[in-house]
């Protein structure tokens, strides 16, 4: 599981792309978004570095894990 903190994310919408993101990179992949923490849990099968690309093409800055 990673755990990271990821910056641009204000609301529902912007949760979901994350969500939608990480998902199609591993459809199995267990994610939980925290608004206002602004962080990101995700449980998958990918590495880090591919885990951080998603967020990152999805419009989001990955800040650190």
């Amino acid at each position: 599981m990673y755990e990271l903190k990821v910056d641009g994310m204000t609301c529902g919408g912007c949760a979901a792309s994350v969500t939608r993101a990480l998902q199609r990179l591993d459809s199995s992949a267990h994610v939980a978004v925290d608004l206002p923490t602004k962080s990101v849990k995700v449980e998958t099968t990918a590495q880090l570095e591919q885990v951080k690309t998603a967020i990152e093409d999805a419009g989001y800055d990955v800040l650190g894990v």
